[in-house]
């Protein structure tokens, strides 16, 4: 008798991510991983015998569900398996909570698997400074260990939150793309469970045994994420009928896609519209279709020192109309102390 269900899907999808990964790390330099000849899981000369993939895990229903099924995968494909459980410090008791994370990680089997602790600051938010800060602390033990990738618990539902946030912020089609499958750099970030929704995760939990943690703060209306969950989706599912996050996650994936498409368009043609010392000729720009002017100006912008979690649609907007609608208007203030002007048929974003 096979596995139940649930953990048939979590195990199915952390397996099909593993071999993206071996696949990966197999393909010749220069070689696309799609026309690779597998050789999963012998390694090529030079690196270790065994790579190394870690789970990020809260102790919460997802993430554990992800920690079980890659300790039962990741040694039938030749893969070292690993854990970290981050401490925001945000909750009394914390530090317990996760040393309890990283008991129950080593019952499963992994190693190595460590708790570290972090400090949130206050920039852009409660909830960016948290995943601000858990990042960075992830970052910091992939490296420390030499992880291939880490995965990362986010569900179908997470994912159909992250499109209606998009939405609402009003950000345009690379929030409403929601969560990559890969990202991070090297592609260090996986999300095995993006077409997985929560109520498996949690099933395969409980079929196994899985003692898991409820985070307070997913309930609590102070949190907007919180209150979409338990309001927003709910509320949509009642007007609109039952399949609304898998609508949503779909969106994700094409907006994604059509994303991927202009900001390929965009960089092609940010080098026809530089002049010769590297500033934006506004004529040029003038000609090119909005969406992919302004992911020139976004960018460049960026790459002038704005942060990316600060700069919204409307930021681009009136920076774009130093282009489209030029009256002799002054400067435009950015995020970052970045501010952009017209001087003489040039767009210039610099700091200051």
């Amino acid at each position: 008798m096979g596995p139940h269900p649930a953990v048939a899907a979590i195990r199915l999808a952390v397996r099909r991510v593993l071999h993206d990964i071996l696949t990966e790390l197999n393909t010749p330099a220069g070689v696309p991983a799609a026309t690779a000849v597998e050789r999963t899981p012998e390694r090529p000369p030079g690196l270790p015998a065994a790579p190394l993939v870690l789970v990020a895990c809260s102790g919460g229903a997802d993430s554990m569900a992800l920690a079980s099924a890659l300790a039962f995968e990741a040694p039938r494909l030749g893969v070292r398996a690993g854990g970290v459980t981050v401490d925001h410090g945000l909750q009394s008791g914390s530090d317990l909570r996760a040393e309890e994370v990283v008991l129950r990680l080593r019952e499963l089997g992994l190693d190595p698997v460590e708790a570290t602790a972090v400090t949130v600051g206050r920039e852009g938010g409660p909830e960016a400074a948290a995943r601000d800060a858990r990042y960075a602390a992830l970052d910091a033990a992939a490296a420390r260990h030499g992880a291939a990738a880490v995965l990362l618990g986010h569900t179908r539902d997470d994912q159909a939150e992250t499109v209606l946030l998009g939405l609402a912020r009003g950000s345009g089609i690379r929030s409403l793309s929601g969560m990559a499958a890969v990202s991070g750099a090297g592609g260090r970030y996986r999300r095995p469970f993006l077409q997985v929704d929560r109520q498996t995760a949690r099933k395969a939990c409980m079929v196994q045994s899985l003692p898991v943690w409820d985070d307070p703060h997913n309930a609590d209306p102070a949190y907007t994420r919180s209150r979409l969950r338990h309001e927003g989706l709910p509320a949509l599912e009642k007007a609109l009928g039952k399949g609304v996050v898998e609508a949503l996650a779909r969106t994700a994936q094409l907006s994604r896609d059509d994303a991927d498409a202009l900001d390929t368009w965009a960089r092609q043609a940010e080098a026809g519209v530089r002049d010769a010392t590297g500033g934006l000729e506004c004529a040029k720009l003038y000609a090119l279709p909005p969406a992919v002017r302004r992911r020139i100006l976004r960018r460049a912008a960026l790459e002038a020192g704005a942060p990316g979690g600060a700069l919204f649609a409307r930021h681009i907007e009136e920076v774009d109309r130093l282009i489209t609608g030029w009256r002799g208007q002054g400067a435009i203030n950015l995020p970052g102390k970045v501010v952009a002007r017209r001087q003489g048929g040039r767009l210039v974003i610099r700091q200051g």
